[in-house]
This record gives structure tokens, sequence and C-alpha cells, in this order.
């Protein structure tokens, strides 16, 4: 690898370990092997690497997320099913991603303070939405609809949350099974006869 990619690979390597509000720019330069001044010659500065390789760490577990949703998917061919069993599988991407969850809260609570880091997370929202809604109904990829976008933002709402309860305390993370009666709960409670459309 070259300094820019060792830069990136040392930075999402210190998301991880030390998160996004106490990673300096000589943490790293530590981590990835490469002098503090590539830094700036490569990114501009460690808050521009930072959110890079946030970014790029967001996507990687992305990848993660989809396999697990993908060998869920694949329990029945019966909806609740599948949604019950997604969540199940989730856990084991949260456990191996547990540091790169607690450092997304960590930049989401600075992004109000930092123009750049909201910008970048904001760019990547529209194409998270629509990785989501494809993730959650088993297809390689949905249109650019407003319907698709809604499925979206409506699962990354879900995992946001799930995310913010099993950071706070793993044991309490509900089960797919809890999962899906909350969803029949709150469907039958806003919807009524029409939950099931």
């Amino acid at each position: 690898m070259g300094n820019r990619e060792d830069l990136m690979a040392g930075a999402k390597r210190c998301l991880y370990e030390k998160g996004y509000g106490r990673t300096t720019a000589r943490d790293i330069a530590t981590a990835s092997g490469v002098s503090l001044a590539a830094i700036g010659y490569h990114f501009g500065s460690k808050d521009a690497l930072l959110n890079a390789a946030m970014i790029e760490a967001i996507g990687e577990m992305g990848q993660s997320l989809g396999e697990a949703v993908a060998g869920a998917n694949q329990v029945s061919d019966d909806p609740e099913v599948r949604f019950a069993a997604v969540w199940e599988a989730l856990k084991d991407v949260f456990v191996e991603h547990r540091g790169l969850w607690a450092a997304q809260f960590e930049a989401l609570a600075q992004a109000g303070h930092e123009p750049e880091l909201a910008q970048a997370l904001g760019a990547a929202q529209k194409e998270g939405r629509l990785g989501l809604a494809a993730l959650f109904q088993g297809l390689p990829e949905v249109p650019d609809t407003e319907e698709e976008l809604a499925r979206g933002a409506f699962y990354q709402t879900l995992l946001a949350g799930y995310a913010a309860q099993w950071l706070a305390a793993p044991e309490l993370v509900p089960s797919g099974q809890e999962f899906l009666r909350g969803l029949r709960l709150v469907s039958g409670s806003v919807l009524g006869s029409d939950a099931r459309r």
C-alpha cells in the first residue's frame, strides 16, 4: 500500500479503537506507520482524513450487514420470519463493528459544530437509505424513488435506534421476535385494518 492507503487504514483502525473525538493526528500517523506531514499532504487535515475514513468504514460495515441480511433472508419465504431472522443476524455485525458504531455516534454529536463532517455524513444519507431498502428486501439494488427512500429511512431509523440500545446495554436489546411483535403492535395501532397492506 502507498502512504495514502496506509493513512486511511490507520485512521479506520483508530476509529474502531479510540473513537472519533479522541483520535489525534499522531495516533493516525502511529497506526499507519506514516509521518504526520503525510496527513496534510494527502488529505489536507486530520479531520478530512477521519471523515473519509468514517465513510469508507461505514461502507465496509454495510458489506457485513449485507452478508448477515442475505443469510437471514434465506431462512424462510415468510416475510415475518425473515424480518425476525434479520434482526437476530445483525447482532453479530454489532459485535464485530462495535467501535465504529460508537465512533459514528460521536461524529453525529459533533456534526453540528463541524460543517465538513456534517456534509460528509449528509452526502452518504441517500445512498445509505437506498442501500438499506435493497438490503432488507433481499434485492441487489432498488430504484431511486420516494417509496424506496422512505423504506430506507425507516430501516435506517430502526438500525440507529438498535445500535444506540446495543451500545448502552447489549443485554437489553430486543430479539428478532420482539422486534416483530413491536412492528405488529405499532402497525396495528397506527394503520388499524390497513396494517397488512
